[in-house]
C-alpha cells in the first residue's frame, strides 16, 4: 500500500496550509502538525522532480532543453523550501518554544525566502522574485504539475477522475486570486483565462463522464492552469514587494531631504568660514517627482536616488573637509605655541614670535578665513619655533 509520503501529485498530495500570519507567534501544536505535514511534503516533491529528471533524459533534445529551464526552477524553490524547513525544525528543537521561538517560527513560516540581503528566487520570464514560504510552496506545486505532464508522468499515474478534482481544485485556487489583481486590463486577462478553463474543464467533465478517451486532452489543460495560477502567485509577490519598495523609497526621500538640509547648512557654514570654499552642487531630491508606482518606473527612481545619495556623500565629504581643514590649523598653531612657551626663549626671538602670531590670529579671526595665507604663516611660525628650539650641537674640545 503506497503511503501519503510516496502518494504521486497528481493523487492530491498538495503543501500543508501554514499556521498562523506574520507578527503573530504560532501554536506549538500547530507548529508541529505543520512541520510534519511538511517534511512528508518536502520528501515528496524531491521524489516527483527526480521522476520527473529521469523522464526528461528519454525526450527529445528540443524537448528537453524546454523542459529543463522549468526543472531547474523547480529545484531552486525546492532548494529553499527545504532549507527554510530546515530552519523551522532548528527553532522548534522538539517543541521547546517559548513566545520568541513562537515569534521566531512565524517569521520564518511568512517571512520571505528571498530579498535584497539573500538569493532572491526567479521564475523564467520574471526578475528576482521574494516569496514567502506558503507562496514558494504553492509555486513548487503548480511547477511539478506542469513538469509531470509536459514529460508524460502524469498521464497513468492517476484515474481520469483523480486528475479532472486536481484541476478543480487549481482552477478554484486561480478563483480566488483573480479578485487580487488591479482592476483593469490584467484582471480582465486573468477572467477571461479562467473562463477560458471553466468551459474546457466543463467539456472535459462531460466527455469523460460519457466513457471517451481525455488522455490527450487534460494534459494541456493541466499545463494551461498550471502556468496561469504560477503567473498569478508570481504576479502578486511582485505586487507585494513593489509597495513594500515604494514605501522604503518613500522613507528613503525623506531621509536624503533631511540629509541635504544638513549639508546646505554645512555649506553655509564653510562657505562664511573659509576661502576658498569648496563648490559643490547639493541636488534637491525632490525634483525627482514623486515616487512612482509601477516596478519598472520604481527600478528607475531607485537608481536616480542612488545618484542623488552619491552627490550628497560627495558634498558632505567636501564641505566638513574645508572647515576640517580650518580646525587643523586652529590647532597646529595652538600646539606650536605651547612648544615655544615651554622653550623659554629670549626676548628677540619671543618679539619675532608674537609679531608672527599676532599676524597668524588676525588672519585666523577674519571671516572668512584665507586658507592660502593662514597655511603658508602657521608653516613659518612652526618652522620658526623648532629652528629655535631645537638643541643645538656642543662643539668638540681642543
Amino acid at each position: 500500500m503506497t503511503s501519503p509520503a510516496q502518494a504521486p501529485l497528481d493523487g492530491g498530495i498538495l503543501a500543508p496550509p501554514a499556521p498562523g500570519a506574520l507578527g503573530v507567534p504560532v501554536d506549538p501544536a500547530a507548529a508541529q502538525t505543520y512541520l510534519g505535514a511538511l517534511h512528508v511534503w518536502v520528501d515528496q516533491r524531491r521524489a516527483d522532480l527526480d521522476a520527473v529528471d529521469a523522464a526528461v533524459l528519454r525526450l527529445d533534445p528540443g524537448e528537453q532543453a524546454a523542459v529543463t529551464t522549468d526543472l531547474t526552477v523547480a529545484l531552486t524553490f525546492w532548494k529553499a523550501v527545504h532549507d527554510r524547513y530546515v530552519l523551522l525544525e532548528t527553532v522548534f528543537d522538539g517543541g521547546r518554544v517559548g513566545p520568541a521561538e513562537a515569534e521566531r517560527l512565524a517569521t520564518l513560516i511568512h517571512g520571505r525566502l528571498g530579498g535584497e540581503a539573500s538569493q532572491s528566487l526567479s521564475v523564467p520570464g520574471t526578475a528576482s522574485l521574494a516569496v514567502t514560504l506558503p507562496e514558494a510552496c504553492r509555486l513548487l506545486d503548480s511547477l511539478t504539475r506542469t513538469l509531470q505532464a509536459r514529460a508524460s508522468l502524469a498521464p497513468g499515474v492517476a484515474e481520469a477522475s483523480q486528475r479532472i478534482t486536481l484541476l478543480r481544485q487549481t482552477l478554484e485556487r486561480i478563483r480566488d486570486q483573480v479578485p487580487l489583481v488591479p482592476a483593469g486590463a490584467q484582471r480582465d486577462a486573468a477572467s477571461e483565462s479562467l473562463a477560458r478553463l471553466d468551459r474546457r474543464l466543463a467539456e472535459l467533465t462531460e466527455r469523460a463522464r460519457r466513457g471517451a478517451d481525455t488522455g490527450g486532452v487534460i494534459g494541456p489543460l493541466e499545463i494551461e492552469a498550471a502556468v496561469l495560477e504560477r503567473d498569478l502567485i508570481v504576479a502578486s509577490a511582485e505586487r507585494t514587494q513593489a509597495v513594500k519598495d515604494r514605501v522604503r523609497q518613500t522613507q528613503r526621500v525623506a531621509e536624503l531631504d533631511a540629509r541635504a538640509e544638513a549639508i546646505r547648512a554645512l555649506e553655509r557654514a564653510c562657505v562664511a568660514a573659509i576661502d576658498p570654499a569648496p563648490q559643490l552642487a547639493i541636488p534637491n531630491v525632490h525634483a525627482l517627482g514623486p515616487v512612482p508606482q509601477a516596478p519598472a518606473e520604481l527600478a528607475a527612481y531607485r537608481q536616480r536616488l542612488d545618484r542623488v545619495a552619491r552627490a550628497l556623500d560627495l558634498a558632505h565629504e567636501a564641505y566638513a573637509a574645508g572647515l576640517a581643514e580650518r580646525d587643523e590649523l586652529v590647532g597646529r598653531v595652538g600646539a606650536v605655541t605651547a612648544m615655544a612657551a615651554a622653550a623659554r626663549l629670549g626676548p628677540e626671538t619671543q618679539g619675532d614670535l608674537d609679531e608672527l602670531r599676532a599676524r597668524l590670529d588676525a588672519v585666523l579671526g577674519a571671516a572668512p578665513v584665507r586658507l592660502d595665507r593662514a597655511s603658508a604663516l602657521a608653516d613659518a611660525y612652526q618652522s620658526y619655533v623648532q629652528a629655535v628650539t631645537r638643541p643645538r650641537p656642543r662643539k668638540a674640545r681642543p
